[in-house]
């Protein structure tokens, strides 16, 4: 008996190894976060992604296993390294790219709104990172690559892939840019990365657009400045062929390769996860996306066996080592943590937490315009079928005045519900705000205080107000495919925001000016 039972705890123990080192769901990272660079150092991994029009700038994240990623903040988190003014969704911070070499981190990207590329540099991620080192050559999406011999090589797309010598300490350009492949034909080529192995330079690329017919394409060559010859299996990563028309997953592509300690490949590549009117919208942005790479001695990498990934993915990982469980209530006790950011440079002080309510100070700069900085803190949207809901109380309100949450695409595309001070009394405010069109609907609150929630399916958008966060009324509904990003473009996806507006400040930030406190904020997956 003793036998058997110590069989029984012997298997369950070779079952929970192999549970712990086999499957897991995509996207890793979910909601909005594209264009993913990873690198390694030990055991340890560290991804940022793009960040476009919203502070802090390029959100930093750590694993252990490249599955499960905790952000432990942002590498732009002050405004001398970062100026997103006037920037919209398809503006300010660029796809980064990520390098450690000889004890030091290296970040490179690009701000289109400001004065182009620039490198960011730490000794730990988690610290301070430093002022921006400029460099003078044109293009985005830039990488860097140290060979063997300690040279550093910058490689960008503008037009194709734009090759030189750098200095990366200083940003000086050390050689004359020069184009080194222009892609395998499709279009927007861009995203290059540089990697060695076996004696071959490899170097990797995005085609095709950051849109349906996206993929990711691999030249080689026995120089790091070509010529190149092209993979014969060309893209290695793509959802654009009949195979992947179903797939729930599309628009893959701009990838990152690393190999694992474990001496094991993988690449992350940002993917969009389909809805709405036949699964040609989303919403949540781009994605960041794992899969398994073959990558045999002198041979082409093989990505997933056909270039596709999937949600589930059944194949064997690395030892799975669960990250801190992500918050999903905040009581405004304490400072808000990485997960939540501003449309674009804030202006701080209209930000006060206190006595556990989040104070958000009206600014006379509307949601719908990029012109100034809008009071405006907000939350990723990560999964399709979603509730949010929050409590907010007008403080010092004139006519006017109003605060309260939106379902954020960008400027121009936006839902949302709000107390409003008029006439000397407080309504509740649905508004739909879409380019040129315009529509609202307003009942009368009877109190300065409500409840607000927002919520979402597969199509559809909701908007409900309470007067006790017990009894819900829904004040609007509508279809979720109007903020899509193939309804409005844009490189960003739906953000839940908390904002205040007021046309009556002056500019000048007193106590005794209409604010908006917000008690507590809660977001769950449905």
């Amino acid at each position: 008996m003793k036998r058997f039972i110590a069989l029984i705890l012997l298997a369950a123990t070779v079952f929970s190894v192999h549970a712990q080192n086999h499957g897991y769901r995509n996207p890793v990272i979910k909601g909005f976060n594209p264009d993913p660079s990873v690198c390694r150092v030990g055991d340890d991994y560290y991804l940022v992604t793009s960040s476009f029009q919203y502070f802090p700038g390029v959100p930093l994240y750590h694993s252990k296993d490249l599955i499960n990623w905790e952000q432990i903040g942002h590498v732009l988190d002050r405004e001398s390294q970062i100026s997103l003014k006037e920037a919209r969704s398809w503006g300010g911070i660029y796809a980064p790219t990520i390098r450690h070499h000889n004890g030091k981190f290296y970040m490179i990207t690009t701000n289109i709104s400001s004065k182009g590329n620039f490198i960011v540099t730490a000794d730990d991620p988690r610290g301070d990172w430093s002022e921006p080192i400029w460099v003078d050559i044109p293009g985005i999406d830039p990488s860097l690559f140290w060979d063997e011999d300690g040279r550093c090589y910058y490689t960008g797309a503008d037009g194709g892939c734009i090759f030189a010598e750098i200095n990366p300490d200083t940003g000086e350009v050390l050689s004359k840019p020069k184009m080194i492949w222009y892609g395998s034909g499709g279009r927007y080529a861009e995203a290059p990365h540089i990697y060695k192995k076996d004696g071959w330079y490899y170097l990797l690329m995005a085609e095709g657009g950051t849109e349906f017919g996206h993929g990711v394409t691999i030249v080689r060559s026995r120089n790091v400045d070509g010529p190149y010859e092209t993979a014969p299996h060309n893209p290695i990563l793509t959802h654009v062929g009949r195979n992947a028309q179903s797939n729930p997953i599309q628009c893959v592509g701009h990838g990152d390769i690393i190999q694992a300690h474990d001496g094991s490949w993988w690449i992350v590549a940002l993917g969009v996860r389909t809805q709405c009117m036949a699964s040609q919208h989303h919403l949540l942005g781009r994605e960041t996306f794992l899969a398994p790479v073959r990558w045999d001695k002198g041979a082409w990498p093989v990505v997933n066996g056909d270039g596709q990934l999937f949600l589930d993915m059944d194949v064997p990982t690395l030892e799975q080592h669960a990250a801190a469980e992500k918050q999903t209530f905040w009581s405004f006790d304490e400072p808000l943590g990485p997960e939540w950011s501003y449309l674009r440079n804030p202006e701080t002080d209209r930000y006060i937490i206190k006595d556990g309510k989040l104070s958000l100070y009206g600014s006379a700069t509307p949601l719908r315009t990029y012109e100034g900085s809008t009071t405006f803190v907000c939350y990723r949207q990560q999964d399709q079928c979603f509730s949010a809901q929050t409590c907010v109380e007008l403080k010092n309100a004139k006519s006017g005045d109003e605060a309260g949450m939106s379902l954020y695409m960008e400027t121009e595309a936006h839902y949302d519900i709000y107390l409003k001070k008029k006439g000397g009394k407080n309504y509740i405010t649905l508004r739909y705000h879409l380019g040129l069109m315009e529509h609202t609907e307003e009942v009368p609150a009877g109190t300065s205080k409500v409840w607000l929630k927002v919520s979402g399916n597969y199509d559809t958008y909701f908007l409900h107000w309470s007067t006790d966060g017990k009894t819900w009324k829904e004040l609007g509904a509508q279809k979720a495919c109007y903020l899509s990003s193939e309804t409005n473009w844009g490189f960003t996806g739906i953000m839940i925001g908390l904002w205040a507006y007021s046309p009556n400040e002056d500019g000048k930030i007193k106590p005794s000016d209409f604010h908006a406190d917000f008690d507590s904020f809660r977001y769950t997956a449905e």
